[in-house]
């Protein structure tokens, strides 16, 4: 049976992958009202019921749904095991929830696919995100010092205002990311892809970006004293009224670069 009715306040009963669960149109539509289940319950669509039960089944993993209901309830996650997480996010990916916030703090998320995951806010310190795929995911603001980004995709990634400091992005691809505002310290970027990045007012005190490229980043105003371009490819970067003390420039290709009213 279909039904593309507005639902009544009468608890909703849902079948997740086996698992039977009893909930309310609040709870599936308020917190995320732009994610998969809001959709499915806002009465605009046609959703098959069973005759009989009058439940909604959904071919998922129902001993995870739990959690992804008690997110909705209370926008809490519990504190699970590495491989746990890794199976929630994905679940959460897949109801097209935007769990921001959330503490991953320590985890190793390794080869992890978050492609369109938004993160934002997230509180991220010394978390292992080595291989993940972040294409264009949303991690503006997060809290992410000491986490390891070696050999990821992070290209077309919002991180506007990221602290990122002492992370290691060695090597990821980062091919017009947003890292405008954000805080770099120390972080290092070697053989890192960084072509046409918004860098604009980033913090790179420090920063080891040796043997990065950098071709066409947009580095305007941003803080680079006593960082590492060695052999870094800054052929044609914005680098107006970028701060340049003490920084280390051996080999550095800086053809076509705007350097107008930086401070060495």
């Amino acid at each position: 049976m279909g039904s593309s009715t507005p639902w009544s306040p009468s608890p909703i009963r849902l079948n997740i992958g086996g698992k039977k669960y009893s909930t309310t149109i609040d709870t599936l539509t308020q917190r995320e009202p732009n994610s998969m289940l809001a959709a499915m319950f806002s009465g605009r669509h046609n959703v098959c019921q069973d005759s009989e039960t009058g439940m909604v089944f959904v071919d998922r993993d129902g001993k995870q749904f739990r959690h992804i209901l008690n997110w909705l309830r209370d926008g809490v996650l519990p504190m699970l095991t590495e491989v746990e997480y890794q199976e929630l996010l994905r679940e959460a990916e897949y109801y097209q929830l935007l769990v921001q916030g959330v503490n991953l703090s320590g985890l190793d998320l390794s080869k992890l696919d978050l492609f369109l995951a938004d993160l934002s806010y997230a509180c991220l310190q010394k978390t292992i995100f080595s291989r993940a795929n972040l294409h264009k995911a949303k991690l503006v603001d997060v809290e992410a010092e000491g986490s390891i980004f070696q050999d990821s995709i992070l290209r077309e990634c919002e991180l506007f205002g990221a602290n990122l400091s002492g992370a290691i992005l060695d090597r990821a691809n980062l091919q017009s990311a947003n890292l405008q505002d954000a805080c770099l310290v120390g972080c290092s970027f070697c053989e890192a892809d960084l072509r046409s990045a918004h860098l604009q007012n980033a913090n790179l005190t420090n920063a080891n970006l040796k043997g990065a490229n950098l071709e066409g980043a947009n580095l305007k105003g941003a803080k680079l004293n006593g960082a590492s371009l060695q052999s870094a490819n800054l052929q044609r970067a914005y680098m107006r009224d970028v701060d340049l003390r003490d920084t280390h420039m051996d080999g550095a290709k800086l053809g076509g670069a705007n350097l107008l009213g930086a401070t060495r």
